[in-house]
């Protein structure tokens, strides 16, 4: 009976995951057909534009279980990669139970809830020739949930059986009912007001982030207990989260973020990056540091095609690492410019780190996509710069390369490498710049191109494209579960106060909006160093923004500025991601410590940019406003 509620389980979130998977594909063709027809023939459809935002709801709603059982939900792995295979086991159990599955009924309570109101009010576009029967969509808000449910219990039934004994079993289910106990006096007896509940609802979420436990239900389960314990919060307050979510579901500034992703998935799997950085070091490698100057090159180009860091860190491990190292570079400076170099996609347009932030900020992304442009290049500049001076400096550290062939046909050939990707990067940055597309059009439009070069590199195939929908739809479902997730933590963390609270400290306590920024960006910082950008993003951002307006700080400036930040919260040891990316990558290739020893100058060149940028706010508008 357990298998087969495992294996049915699994089942009904594979075959989600598939329909979620095709439906990328076709949400990124209709958005591509869709802006052409308005644009070339002015034959729009409101009906159509429905149509695409309802296939972006379903891809990211029917994700969220698919990716549930891929372990996509990304967590803290700092301490829950060391774990035995059972103590994963009893953390997977914990999550279920007390996270997942409490929050998902609660959830689904009050969806049902919107559902039956929308159907009883037979509720309809409210735009002219747009489409009938809105439940219907608010139905698969509900169906992804009870899916969500399933799977949970799935992977309980999952975890269980990797436990050695019935004893561990027990420990597990005592521990439960003893917190169960915990919750129940918390509730009657107050003992919300024996701490600060805004405190001690970030000191929980913390110490569960750093158990190991899945982030975006970690900040759902722990809205849901502060919501129960404290009566001045009550459950009362997450009935408003379904509408919160059917507004993300309607947010089409947000439907960039599968189409980017899926375009960068292409990108990575057309061996684009390959023939660049072979063609760059055969173009620069004459020169000392050469081939560290073409890395740094080749990650701009991949951060303003791809924008995905993790890709981009462990394509340039896998290819230029070796070549380094087969000419002697010194193994901490290729390590250093790797990873820094694979962490500009946070930076440079289009960045999914931008998207979100033009989303909780209230902001054009093609306003923050312009404003990132000059700082993008200021880090490149800054990159090389300090490749070539190290070099020069040492010669030993990164050597010169003697080449036979002539360094016309290798000018040629590093030029026909280069413009299918700049052309690339032109369209889709330059639609967007030049007010002619949205960012989902132009992500739409990328796609296509992406598609195109890597059918003329021969690579492109349909377990390609399969592979690319599969991974948009993991990755996509890991960070709207997020926001959902975030949504709920930030409904209860207003309602008990904690808005006010912020408010207070800076504009009262501190009162000066240099100090602010300081404290901001600090914070920020420290931060990066435990947890991932999409957190940051989603939690502390929203509670700095009506800081930010009540300063009359220019929000595009310091959204910048956090991006700048969140950069290099990617490097910092000892658990900056892309350190992480390449030394699963490089395996023992480069030691641990030549990588903390190679991104520290890096770091330093980032913060060197950051300054410079919060010293003369009017760069970022040298490409207009």
């Amino acid at each position: 009976m357990k298998h087969i509620f495992i294996t049915n389980g699994d089942r009904i979130s594979k075959y989600a995951g598939l329909i979620s998977a095709f439906l990328v594909v076709l949400l990124s063709l209709l958005v591509a057909y869709d802006a052409g027809m308005r644009y070339l023939f002015s034959a729009g459809s409101i009906a159509l534009q429905e149509v695409e935002w309802h296939l972006f709801d379903v891809i990211f709603l029917l994700g969220l279980t698919y990716a549930l059982k891929h372990d996509k939900h990304v967590r803290v792995d700092i301490f829950f990669e060391r774990y035995s295979k059972e103590t994963k086991a009893i953390v997977q159990i914990f999550s279920m139970l007390l996270l997942v599955i409490p929050f998902s009924l609660v959830f689904l309570s009050d969806s049902m809830d919107m559902l039956t109101q929308s159907y009883l009010q037979n509720e309809i576009s409210s735009d002219p020739g747009g489409l009938t029967h809105r439940y219907l969509i608010k139905g698969v808000l509900v169906l992804s949930f009870i899916l969500l449910i399933i799977q949970a219990l799935s992977e309980i039934l999952k975890a269980l059986q990797k436990l050695e004994s019935k004893k561990t079993f027990l420990r597990v289910f005592g521990i439960v009912i003893i917190l169960g106990g915990f919750i129940y006096t918390a509730y009657h007896y107050d003992m919300a007001y024996w701490f600060e509940p805004v405190l001690l609802m970030f000191a929980l979420t913390l110490f569960l982030l750093m158990t190991g436990f899945q982030v975006a239900f970690v900040f759902a389960g722990v809205a849901l207990l502060f919501a129960v314990i404290d009566n001045d919060v009550g459950l009362s307050t997450l009935e408003m989260l379904p509408y919160r979510t059917y507004g993300i579901m309607g947010n089409t500034t947000l439907m960039a973020v599968p189409l980017f992703i899926f375009m960068g998935l292409i990108l990575e799997k057309s061996k684009m990056a390959e023939g660049l950085l072979l063609s760059m070091a055969k173009l620069f490698g004459s020169i000392r540091g050469g081939l560290a100057i073409s890395v740094v090159l080749v990650g701009a180009i991949l951060a303003a095609s791809t924008g995905i860091v993790g890709a981009s860190v462990v394509m340039m491990s896998l290819i230029a690492l070796p070549l380094m190292l087969k000419h002697h570079y010194s193994p901490v400076l290729a390590s250093g410019s790797i990873a820094a170099s694979g962490t500009l996609g946070q930076l440079i347009p289009p960045s999914i780190v931008l998207i979100i932030l033009g989303d909780q900020m209230h902001l054009s992304v093609g306003d923050l996509f312009r404003a990132a442009v000059v700082p993008g290049l200021l880090l490149i500049a800054l990159y090389i710069i300090y490749i070539l001076i190290i070099s020069y400096i040492n010669k030993d550290v990164a050597p010169a390369i003697a080449s036979d062939v002539a360094y016309g046909s290798v000018l040629k050939e590093a030029i026909k490498e280069i413009i299918p990707p700049l052309l690339l990067i032109g369209v889709v940055l330059g639609s967007i710049f030049a007010g002619i597309a949205s960012p989902s059009e132009s992500a739409a439009i990328g796609v296509l191109g992406a598609m195109v070069l890597a059918w003329s590199k021969r690579n492109f195939s349909y377990e390609m494209v399969r592979y690319a929908a599969i991974e948009t739809v993991k990755l996509t479902a890991m960070i709207f579960m997020i926001l959902i997730g975030a949504t709920a933590f930030s409904l209860v963390f207003n309602e008990l106060g904690g808005g006010d609270m912020a408010m207070d400290f800076f504009a009262g306590d501190i009162g000066e909006q240099w100090m602010f920024i300081l404290i901001a960006m600090l914070v920020i910082f420290l931060l990066g160093f435990f947890i991932d950008f999409i957190e940051i993003a989603f939690v502390v951002v929203p509670i700095l923004v009506p800081i930010v307006a009540s300063f009359g700080i220019d929000p595009v400036w310091f959204a910048i500025l956090i991006a700048m930040n969140l950069q290099a919260s990617f490097l910092t040891p000892p658990f900056g991601f892309a350190l992480f990316y390449l030394k699963g990558a490089a395996g023992d290739k480069v030691t641990t410590g030549d990588i903390y020893k190679g991104v520290i100058p890096f770091i330093g060149l980032q913060l060197l940019a950051l300054l410079l940028i919060i010293a003369y706010p009017e760069l970022i508008y040298l490409f207009g406003k």
